[in-house]
């Protein structure tokens, strides 16, 4: 792994100086811009426009919800089995039912039904309701412009609330009220607010939380608008009334009060989205809108077991990808793996383990007789959802964002879309795009971490895409180490500053090193490495100290063997 460290300052720098650096590394240098970042605006206060959303779509939306409420039809929400599909359908479902009693979540089956509208269903909702004359989708509905046809044959409306990418023409309907700036549990959130300030309701604080899950989970932007979005979401999270959320906060193990991205990213998120990969997520819908405390823990006990199950299938699937990746992926600039025992519910996380794995754009298919399914995870530099369109003669359908697709292909055109995009990634990849980077804020000895320093990391939270937790860079000295865990995965060590003068006290600091247990074959005591690290602050029995959290290790030349600079 290559280290690019981004920015520099003097040898002993005041908190004050690291603050600025750190800021600037994040593009913002002027004052204005770093105000603006440090106390960024209400949500109360955000616009359609700060959104990017399209003020005349919104009120259209608006107009046609209100005639639907007003004149009692039957409405339904369609949303998606992904965390921020079942969040922006929790928020505008909650929202309609304040109004009307006329209305109801669907969520479509993954395996049998696919992402989205679908003809089918639609022809069974209207048999059940023949009042049904509007369908708001949330999450998806922007490349479905057959299906929204369809829809007004049978006399029903659609409004379209999507973040996903545009095709060339926006869908014939009610409205579209799209943007790519945030996520679409923050789009409904926007619609959510407006519709219910209509009848004189207040919705300011109500659904952010569920728009912070949503942000997170679906690795929006931590700058903007969707700072402002996330930063006050964790605060209504952390006071969530939802019996819901706090039974799956308890069933992970977490406490109110201390959920941050990590914890919604990790072991949250994670649980809402388990049901839609393995089973059916209209069970994490339940537990996201239950207010039956009992109801609450027995899906939260639920989600959780469905989680581990997840977590086991994508662990063996992905070490089955690995296997039949790795004759063919030094010669080629993206891994192409299809297999008919792969699940589609988890082939989503395969690619984005192969990713991790060799650093390469990586597209993981469920083989099926007639039809195959596929997802797909990209690298900086590669489009992965533009790269699969341009071959749209091949495919059934296909969406997604730049770094994350899908798409359905009848199963005989699946090697030929695969020589397409393997000589799509060859023309537009260099072998430097390939090499994984980690990025540095800033060269940072040990004898200048603080909690002076750590309150004012503190302000720059929450951490996530676009705005990377600070990682610093330091030489140390090895005092100590072990290898902990069950399984002997991490590495824990104590590391102090190296001396350069006589009368220096000795700093010292416990680290951690996840998943790099091995490395403790290569380690010895009072070695000299380099430390790629970031701090964190460790509580225990009312006590605080800081931590790092070591993300990458180098030990010098003269110290290995073969004389080879092994990174780890």
């Amino acid at each position: 792994m290559k280290w690019q460290i981004l920015n520099k300052i003097n040898q002993n720098p005041k908190v004050e100086e690291i603050l600025r650096a750190l800021l600037e590394n994040r593009g913002l240098k002027t004052s204005e811009e770093i105000w603006e970042f440090l106390h960024p605006v209400s949500p109360e206060k955000l616009t359609a426009r700060d959104l990017g959303i399209n003020e005349k779509e919104l009120q259209k939306a608006i107009i046609r919800l209100r005639k639907a409420v007003d004149e009692g039809e039957e409405i339904i929400v369609w949303g998606d089995y992904d965390a921020d599909g079942i969040c922006a359908t929790a928020i505008v479902w909650e929202s309609l039912y304040k109004l009307t009693k006329k209305v109801l979540p669907y969520i479509p089956d993954r395996v049998s039904e696919g992402y989205g509208l679908n003809k089918e269903a639609i022809l069974k909702l209207k048999a059940e309701k023949p009042k049904l004359g509007l369908i708001i989708t949330v999450d998806n509905g922007i490349t479905a412009s057959e299906k929204i046809k369809f829809a007004a044959q049978q006399g029903i409306e659609v409004i379209v609330c999507d973040h996903h990418q545009l095709q060339e023409k926006a869908p014939e309907c009610a409205a579209v009220v799209h943007t790519d700036k945030v996520c679409a549990a923050a789009i409904a959130w926007l619609v959510a607010r407006e519709l219910l300030a209509n009848y004189g309701l207040s919705a300011k604080a109500d659904y952010l939380d569920l728009v912070a899950i949503a942000s997170i989970s679906d690795l929006e932007p931590l700058l903007g608008v969707n700072r402002s979005l996330v930063k006050s979401g964790l605060e209504v999270l952390n006071q969530t009334r939802r019996c819901g959320l706090q039974a799956i906060m308890e069933e992970a193990g977490l406490t109110l009060g201390q959920i941050g991205t990590y914890e919604v990213g990790y072991l949250i998120a994670p649980r809402l989205n388990a049901m839609g990969r393995m089973e059916h997520a209209l069970e994490s819908l339940r537990l996201v809108c239950t207010t039956k405390t009992e109801k609450a823990k027995e899906l939260a006990k639920k989600l959780g077991s469905t989680n581990r199950e997840r977590q086991n299938l994508t662990e063996e699937t992905t070490r089955h990808a690995i296997e039949n990746s790795k004759l063919t992926v030094q010669s080629s600039k993206l891994v192409f793996v299809a297999h008919e025992s792969y699940n589609e519910g988890i082939i989503g996380l395969v690619a984005g383990k192969l990713v991790e794995e060799f650093y390469r754009p990586a597209i993981v298919v469920s083989l099926g007789e007639t039809y195959s399914k596929a997802s797909a995870r990209s690298i900086n530099g590669f489009n992965i959802i533009e790269a699969i369109r341009a071959h749209s003669d091949l495919l059934i359908d296909a969406g997604g964002h730049p770094m994350a697709a899908g798409f359905t292909i009848e199963t005989t055109k699946i090697e030929l879309l695969k020589q397409r995009l393997l000589a799509e990634a060859e023309k537009q990849l260099s072998e430097e795009a390939l090499q994984k980077t980690l990025k540095i804020d800033l060269e940072l000895p040990l004898s200048v971490i603080s909690m002076a320093l750590w309150e004012a990391l503190a302000k720059m939270a929450p951490f996530g895409l676009g705005n990377a937790e600070p990682v610093f860079k330091a030489r140390v000295k090895v005092d100590d180490f072990k290898i902990v865990g069950s399984t002997g995965k991490h590495l824990k060590l104590t590391l102090s500053r190296l001396q350069t003068t006589d009368n220096q006290l000795p700093v010292a600091f416990s680290a951690i090193a996840f998943n790099q247990g091995a490395l403790a074959n290569k380690l010895r005591l009072g070695q000299e490495v380099e430390v790629a690290y970031s701090l964190s602050l460790n509580k225990w029995k009312g006590a605080q100290s800081l931590e790092l959290k070591i993300r990458d290790l180098k030990i010098p030349l003269h110290d290995l063997e073969s004389q080879e600079n092994l990174i780890f």
